[in-house]
């Protein structure tokens, strides 16, 4: 039903239209106001969304050295995709209103669940609003379901361990900004820099001037340069805590470049240890 990783407004209008099983997730979100995305949805969302927080539904417990925003447990995800009444058979929509980024975070977690019927709103919140989409200002009615059954995952990811030893020899893609992948700057972790031998593809890059991604020919050409001669298996994505690094994987799925890997505690986990290396320039 979703054979791709991006809908359209009008065809998001089109599944509503003919009555199928869609629940809409709005993950609207600010790092430095964390609140600040569900008084946002409180105040205006697409008719029958549900608001998921970064830090308190898609991310788990925080030790101090697993990152900002690790992964929760299989289980616990689950329980919060029962919460927000999806099964196996709905059709999931992702959204938010910052051009993708934690509607990328969301769909990647939904497919980690092993869900294929998701996608991200292209545009997001503007999109639709562009478009003609109404708001509704009223909560929205939850049917819950059970929690959401064990499946295989249908995205890969690696841990810290496993990316340290596989340095050189994997594509390593950072999604910051390029001042904070030099190092020059650092607003969020304890350590500025990279980690040795990333690369830099800012996630803004993704987008046009509307905040919609790229045509495909055009992300293609972009990413080229980055993977070299290796194949999309053997790029593995990071940012500063696994949330943009998100929306270059989408990228590369939506420019026909599927199978990168996500290293979830990224930047945040890995500079949380002062004996692993840094680099920086």
């Amino acid at each position: 039903m979703l054979s791709k990783p991006l809908i359209q407004v009008e065809q998001l209008r089109e599944l509503l239209r003919r009555g199928e099983p869609v629940v809409l997730l709005d993950s609207r979100f600010d790092l430095f106001k964390p609140d600040a995305g569900r008084s946002e949805w409180q105040a205006a969302h697409l008719p029958g969304s549900l608001y998921l927080n970064l830090d308190t539904d898609l991310s788990g417990r925080k030790t101090g050295r697993n990152g900002r925003h690790p992964l929760p447990e299989r289980a616990d995800f689950a329980l919060t995709l029962g919460r927000a009444g999806i099964t196996p058979a709905s059709v999931v929509i992702t959204l938010d209103a910052q051009s993708g980024v934690y509607a990328s975070r969301a769909w990647w977690m939904l497919r980690w669940m092993g869900h294929d019927a998701v996608a991200v709103l292209d545009g997001g919140l503007g999109a639709w609003v562009e478009a003609g989409g109404r708001l509704n200002t009223e909560p929205t009615t939850k049917v819950t379901a059970p929690p959401y059954p064990e499946r295989p995952a249908l995205v890969e990811s690696v841990n810290t361990s496993s990316l340290a030893s596989s340095l050189g020899r994997v594509r390593l893609i950072d999604a910051r900004a390029p001042e904070r992948f030099r190092g020059e700057v650092e607003p969020l972790d304890p350590q500025a820099g990279h980690i040795p031998g990333a690369l830099n593809r800012f996630f803004k890059d993704n987008l046009d001037a509307d905040g919609r991604f790229k045509p495909v020919d055009q992300l293609r050409r972009e990413f080229a340069p980055l993977l070299g001669k290796q194949g999309p298996a053997q790029v593995v994505h990071q940012c500063g805590s696994g949330v943009t690094a998100c929306h270059n994987l989408i990228a590369m799925e939506h420019a026909g470049l599927p199978g990168s890997k996500l290293y979830p505690g990224s930047w945040s986990e890995w500079s949380s240890d002062p004996a692993r290396p840094v680099a920086r320039g």
